[in-house]
């Protein structure tokens, strides 16, 4: 029984030290209340220095600029 905890927290800690070295901040707990990193249009172009460009698939399904960067970085 021992031997199982031990097993579990080695695991979680490697699991811990993948996720900050390759930037996937994904647990459990995280992917429930995952957010975007951009608010707004305004501020992707204020962190990044790019203009936010849609797909040629959200532009058929009809999204606003909006919507589609909600969307891409919600998902």
């Amino acid at each position: 029984m021992e031997k199982n905890k031990t097993f579990d927290f080695f695991t979680s800690l490697i699991d811990q030290a993948f996720n900050k070295a390759f930037n996937t901040d994904e647990t459990v707990e995280d992917t429930e209340t995952k957010s975007s990193p951009y608010g707004s249009i305004e501020e992707y172009t204020q962190k990044t220095g790019k203009r936010f460009r849609m797909t040629k698939e959200e532009k058929e399904l009809g999204l606003t600029r909006e919507e589609a960067l909600q969307q891409r970085f919600n998902d």
